[in-house]
């Protein structure tokens, strides 16, 4: 598996959050879900995403644009900037009114659909993913989102998006699986779109595979994470003197070889926690660590929690989990 492979590979829905929300003008709705990643596309009408996060500008998407919105942070869905708020969706998903109404039954028009008018000429309609806890492998790639990512309409996506917009409102057998897949393909499109866009902000790590010296130490990182490189032996493989590697490793990745190789076993290990039958020591000795007590420290020590609180749902304010940059860029201009 390469580099972007293992990376793309974080984000696995199980058991996402999908909705087909059908709005009559004016809407404004406002998602203080605290979902850490949502997919929002329309079907018909367009939409302005309008996010709380300082720096980050409101974005308007049309019919087949696919808009990636990295959380916690609230953000308001409208069909103008300028619509008060109606309906504000809380972390149980529950929808409520500025009066604090619960509306969540009330507004139920069928299976996965919600809002307030069957489609019509003038209905708004919206499909919308939301991941309740992407893949910590992904997270290395998902925290250098900006707040709001935009690829526009184009063919690659109208597919998925006409089968998502159908197998939405069934109820199938396996429909849960279907869905998450159809989910996880749309987001892999508009993430390996904005990977590959030049100008569009993607992160040190990936422009780096391009480098002839930073390029294969990543890949050797990425390859055998388990091996116990040293910046010496890691610039021997490479063909460099271990300084022209360290310095050349910063420059470009932003941080030395030791402490990305570091981060990316501890990724790695947080993905392996959550299989049932993991125990700490055999993730520590998959990832590169002697024992389980060397895992537990740099577990604590990077992420603010030992690996058994980390299975048990605890969390922790961490640089590993630090949020993105703020913006909001739309894939070929960035808005801010």
């Amino acid at each position: 598996m390469d580099m972007v492979a293992g990376l793309l590979a974080g984000p696995q829905a199980r058991g996402a959050f999908l909705l087909k929300s059908v709005l009559d003008p004016p809407w404004s709705v406002r998602i203080e879900d605290r979902a850490p990643l949502s997919v929002v596309t329309m079907v018909q009408g367009s939409a302005w995403l309008l996010p709380d996060e300082q720096g980050a500008e409101p974005v308007r998407i049309g019919p087949g644009d696919v808009a990636v919105v990295r959380g916690p942070v609230p953000y308001t869905v409208a069909d103008l900037p300028d619509t008060p708020v109606q309906i504000t969706v809380g972390p149980d998903q529950r929808c409520s009114t500025p009066q604090g109404e619960d509306v969540s039954e009330s507004m139920a028009l069928g299976v996965r659909t919600w809002g307030v008018a069957l489609p019509g000429a003038g209905a708004a309609v919206m499909l919308s993913g939301t991941y309740q806890a992407p893949g910590e492998v992904g997270g290395r790639l998902l925290s250098a989102l900006p707040t709001i990512l935009v690829r526009p309409a184009g063919t690659a996506d109208a597919t998925l998006i006409a089968l998502l917009g159908s197998e939405i409102s069934s109820e199938e057998p396996g429909q849960e699986v279907v869905l998450d897949r159809l989910l996880d393909l749309l987001l892999i499109g508009v993430l390996r779109a904005w990977l590959a866009a030049p100008g569009s902000g993607a992160p040190g790590w990936f422009r780096a595979q391009g480098d002839p010296v930073v390029g294969p130490a990543l890949r050797l990182l990425h390859e055998s994470p388990a091996y116990g490189w040293t910046v010496e032996e890691l610039a021997l493989k490479v063909g460099v003197s271990r300084a022209s590697l360290a310095r050349r490793f910063t420059e470009v990745v932003g941080e030395p070889p030791v402490g990305y190789l570091t981060g990316w076993r501890l990724a790695l290990a947080a993905d392996l926690l959550r299989e049932p039958d993991a125990t700490v020591e055999k993730v520590a000795r998959k990832v590169g660590y002697g024992s389980a007590f060397a895992l537990s420290a740099a577990f604590k020590r990077v992420r603010g929690i030992s690996p058994r609180e980390y299975r048990s749902g605890t969390t922790a304010p961490t640089a590993a989990m630090a949020p993105g940059p703020r913006g909001t860029v739309v894939l070929g201009r960035a808005v801010s």
